[in-house]
C-alpha cells in the first residue's frame, strides 16, 4: 500500500512507521531532517500540506498529528494550539479526500478518550455519552472533521486512544522517575479510572483497521480491563520493586498544573467494545503483565 501518514515522528507514529516496512510510506513532517534521522531516509517527505493538490496515489492515511497535550500549562494560548494542530490537519486531509477523484480508500484519525470527559465509576464504551469539557471538545470536533471524510469510497476509522504505555516516551516517562525512587503512590482517593493500552496493541489495532476492509468508525483504543488510578500505581511500584504509597494531593497538583490537572484527579473506566466485538485481539489485557513487560 501507498500510505500518507501524519505524526509519524511522535511516541506512537515511529513506532507504527516500524512495523509498515511492507508499504511505501509518505510521511508529512514540518521538520524533514529530523524525521529522516528518526524513521530513516528511505521514506518520502513532505513538509507541508499545502503541496498536495490531491490524494489519488494514496491507497490510505494515517492521521496522528497533535500538540501533545501535557506538554505545557493549559493557558489560553496553548489551548487554541493544542485544538488547531489537530483540527486543521485533519480538515486539510479531508478536504484532499473529497477533492480527488480515486481517493483513499481508508482514513484512519486519531481521537482520545478525552471525548467522553470525566466519567465517574462507570464504565463506558462507544455508545456512551459525554461529559462536556475542553478534552470532549478537543476531540468532538477533531472527529467530525475526519468523518466528512467518510463515503462510499473512503472509510473512516477513529481510534479513542487511552493511556498509551511502552518504553522510552509516553505517559510512563513521566510517571518513572518518582516511582523509582519509591516517592510515587495514587493521586488523591485513587479512585479515578485508567484507561490504558500498551503501544504493541495500539499499533497493532491500527494496522488491524488498515487491513480489515469491515471496520469502520469509533473504536475505543483502551485494553480490556481498564483500572483504578490507585491500582495503576501499586501495579508500577511492583513492576519496579518499589513502594508506592505517597499521596499526591489533588489540590497541589491543581496548584501546579492548572486545570490541566483533571486529566490526573478525574478519569474513565473505557471499554473497547466495537473492536471485541468485531475480532480484534489484545495481547495485553492486564496491566501488571504490560508494565512488567515494559519496564
Amino acid at each position: 500500500m501507498n500510505i500518507l501518514i501524519t505524526g509519524a515522528t511522535g511516541f506512537v507514529g515511529k513506532h507504527l512507521v516500524a512495523k509498515l516496512t511492507e508499504h511505501k510510506l509518505t510521511v508529512l513532517s514540518r521538520d524533514i531532517n529530523h524525521a529522516a534521522k528518526v524513521l530513516g531516509t528511505h521514506h518520502t517527505f513532505i513538509e507541508d500540506i499545502s503541496q498536495l493538490s490531491h490524494l489519488n496515489n494514496f491507497d490510505a492515511v494515517i492521521n496522528l498529528a497533535g500538540e501533545p497535550i501535557v506538554a505545557k500549562r493549559w493557558t489560553k494560548n496553548q489551548k487554541i494550539r493544542i485544538c488547531h494542530s489537530r483540527w486543521d490537519i485533519t480538515q486539510n486531509l479531508s478536504q484532499l479526500i473529497a477533492s480527488s477523484q480515486h481517493p483513499p480508500k481508508t482514513f484512519i484519525s486519531a481521537s482520545a478518550i478525552g471525548y467522553y470527559g470525566r466519567q465517574g465509576q462507570e464504565p463506558v464504551d462507544e455508545h456512551s455519552q459525554f461529559h462536556d469539557e475542553f478534552s470532549h471538545q478537543i476531540c468532538q470536533k477533531w472527529e467530525q472533521l475526519a468523518l466528512e471524510a467518510d463515503s462510499s469510497t473512503t472509510r473512516v476509522c477513529i481510534p479513542r486512544i487511552g493511556i498509551v504505555l511502552g518504553k522510552n516516551g509516553g505517559a510512563l516517562s513521566k510517571m518513572l522517575p518518582p516511582f523509582k525512587l519509591g516517592l510515587g503512590g495514587p493521586i488523591g482517593k485513587g479512585k479515578q479510572g485508567m484507561s490504558w493500552i500498551h503501544q504493541d496493541d495500539l499499533v497493532a489495532l491500527i494496522i488491524w483497521m488498515l487491513t480489515t476492509p469491515t471496520t469502520r468508525g469509533i473504536y475505543n483504543a483502551t485494553a480490556p480491563n481498564p483500572v483504578s488510578n490507585a491500582e495503576f500505581s501499586s501495579a508500577l511500584g511492583k513492576a519496579l520493586n518499589r513502594p508506592a504509597k505517597i499521596i499526591a494531593p489533588p489540590l497541589a497538583l491543581r496548584l501546579a498544573m492548572g486545570e490541566m490537572s483533571e486529566l490526573l484527579t478525574e478519569g474513565q473506566y473505557v471499554l473497547p467494545s466495537h473492536a471485541l466485538s468485531e475480532g480484534f485481539t489484545f495481547k495485553f489485557t492486564d496491566v501488571n503483565s504490560a508494565l512488567a513487560a515494559i519496564v
